[in-house]
């Protein structure tokens, strides 16, 4: 018998807690409408750790067990969460997972879960009605995290072994009578990985049903991440033969299932077009447009305001709203929690951490291989105020960034790299919305992609700083030089037909000029409108300016002649004006291009 949890209801934190401006009592701390959940009393922040018994009984838990009403009272029998990833769905999930279930005896860290939802939002709620659910229903929870593989029969496997663990959780339905010799034997078959592939197909229906029978009460069905199969192999031969496993495999215990109470999934994408749902019609979908459970998923203004009183961290909250905020799940303005929790555990040191902790591969595939006007828009938004105006269609899938325009954007949305303020009819597909970076760090993680991308085109990171010191010191030669080593080496002749074509090279490569922010482009200045500039973010910089021309067949001294013609523009409608006030002046660049020749000429003024 596991011996009972007891938390700490010492009045130790009083001594502790002398700066904060709630309460703490019984575990559970409260500022205004938040709670936070600090059981063991030590403020230790849960990093990495997405196990609701875990989280609750060591470390800080943020009280999102509203989510429980939010689906009890949906009246849907399969509803799906889409957020991005690290935005709590595996936590929040779990929550779920333990107020439901009926603990397992098979199930070694399952116990009574009613003093640990004492005094969570949930538990008191519309005068406690939200109790007669707690620990009535069999549950099944399943994630997929672990069935990533781009091959077919490796992801059977994978899903063999994921289904045979669920089984054994709840192996105690074998004493006794209820299960009839043909369940018991399948039920055996699963677990001792002797189940054919048909078997596995259907098992997700078949453990419904069998705990059905063992309990007398209908089956409540959780899967976690289960879009990770998907997003592993979208790109593979394998990806049709695994999207039809999935497919099978949901819709069996999803569909028409007389033993399904009711079932909860949660993923980053929504994935209906590769008809994973397109036979569940009874499927309810939550996206971050939707207001159903906007606050559930990211943390809250007052409730990282709790955090930072109740942590007693001195921190600048003004630069966690810069870095971290930005959001807009429905109604609902949110931090990425994930970032949060670790700045806060990091003593308040804003840094990229979101961005840090798993692979970018739908943001470095647009900056890899999109066309040059998608690129463009990608600097935009990299510009103070930058939005793109795009639909959303959040049934997109993956395989549609290669075949539809536009595409790409929801992909981007659904992933957690833009959001927007635009959340009405959430379900119009058509509706054209204005798209935006959250914070900045995520307009950190984009200008890092942007960089790797054209230091691949420099040749190195050592050629692409070369030619960032050779633009700063003014020397006209050097970067010329440069520039010529990108278009005989890197840039393909083809691409290279209009000055928009020089320009988004140019763009590209002055991301990432230290000292200075991202390179603004087509900006209103002066008396007209500029083609780049940088602007230093620190003193002792000159303010950089560059104006292009193009001419198809230009000879050397037609390109001397069009690199002073533009040269000559930036003094005449005054693109700097004001760029001395920095102390250091501004250098102002004319530079042609024809095909893979150039010509720079430079001109510091102070």
């Amino acid at each position: 018998m596991q011996r009972p949890f007891v938390y700490n209801r010492g009045n130790d934190m009083r001594e502790k807690g002398r700066g904060m401006t709630g309460t703490y009592e019984n575990g559970i701390y409260r500022e205004g409408d938040v709670r936070l959940s600090d059981l063991s009393g030590r403020r230790r922040l849960p990093v990495g750790n997405d196990d609701f018994l875990s989280v609750v009984e060591k470390s800080v838990f943020v009280d999102k067990s509203m989510l429980i009403a939010d689906v009890l009272d949906s009246g849907a029998t399969a509803l799906l969460f889409c957020r991005p990833r690290r935005f709590g769905k595996s936590l929040n999930l779990s929550m779920i997972q333990r107020f439901l279930e009926i603990p397992s005896p098979s199930d070694p860290v399952a116990r009574d879960t009613a003093e640990l939802f004492e005094g969570l939002a949930i538990w008191d709620a519309a005068g406690g009605q939200y109790r007669a659910h707690h620990a009535v229903y069999p549950v099944i929870s399943i994630s997929l995290k672990t069935a990533k593989t781009d091959d077919a029969a490796a992801f059977l496997g994978a899903l063999a072994q994921i289904v045979g663990a669920e089984y054994e959780r709840h192996s105690y339905v074998l004493s006794g009578g209820a299960l009839s010799e043909e369940q018991r034997a399948y039920f055996e078959r699963v677990t001792g990985g002797a189940a054919e592939a048909e078997e596995i197909v259907s098992s997700l229906e078949w453990l419904s049903r069998i705990l059905t029978a063992y309990h007398g009460r209908r089956t409540v069905v959780l899967i976690d991440e289960y879009d990770a199969p998907v997003a592993a192999c979208y790109t593979k031969p394998s990806y049709h033969e695994i999207v039809s496993v999935l497919k099978r495999w949901l819709t069996g215990a999803l569909k028409g299932n007389p033993m399904l109470e009711f079932a909860v999934l949660t993923g980053v994408q929504r994935i209906s077009k590769e008809s994973i749902f397109s036979d569940l019609n009874n499927l309810v979908v939550d996206t971050p447009l939707d207001v159903m459970a906007d606050e559930r998923y990211g943390f809250l203004e007052e409730e990282v305001d709790a955090l930072a009183s109740y942590l007693g961290v001195d921190a600048n909250l003004g630069e966690a709203r810069e870095w971290y905020d930005g959001y807009r799940f429905g109604a609902a303005d949110v931090f990425n929690p994930w970032s949060v929790v670790n700045f806060f555990r990091s003593g308040g040191v804003a840094d990229i951490y979101w961005g840090n902790t798993s692979s970018n591969d739908v943001l470095q595939g647009v900056v890899e291989s999109v066309d040059p006007e998608t690129m463009r828009s990608v600097f935009s938004l990299m510009t103070e105020g930058g939005t793109v105006d795009a639909p959303l269609d959040l049934g997109v899938s993956f395989p549609d960034v290669t075949t539809r325009a536009g595409a790409v954007w929801s992909l981007l949305y659904l992933a957690g790299y833009l959001t927007t303020d635009d959340v009405a009819q959430p379900n119009n597909a058509g509706r054209v919305r204005p798209l935006r970076v959250p914070n900045r760090e995520i307009s950190e993680v984009y200008r890092n992609d942007i960089v790797g991308r054209f230091t691949g085109l420099a040749g190195s990171t050592r050629l692409l700083s070369a030619l960032h010191r050779a633009l700063v010191d003014g020397d006209a030669a050097l970067l010329a030089e440069e520039l010529e080593s990108v278009l005989l080496n890197s840039a393909s002749f083809y691409d290279l037909t209009s000055e928009n074509s020089y320009h988004m090279l140019l763009v590209g490569l002055l991301f990432g000029v230290p000292g200075y922010g991202n390179p603004a482009s087509n900006r209103e200045a002066g008396r007209g409108r500029f083609d780049i500039c940088l602007a230093p973010e620190r003193a002792g910089l000159p303010a950089v300016t560059l104006e292009l021309k193009f001419e198809r067949g230009a000879d050397e001294a037609r390109l001397e002649a069009l690199a002073a013609a533009a040269l000559a523009q930036i003094e005449a409608r005054a693109y700097d004006a004001g760029a001395t006030e920095s102390g250091a002046g501004s250098l102002r660049y004319g530079i042609a291009f024809s095909g893979k020749s150039l010509a720079v000429v430079v001109d510091r003024r102070l």
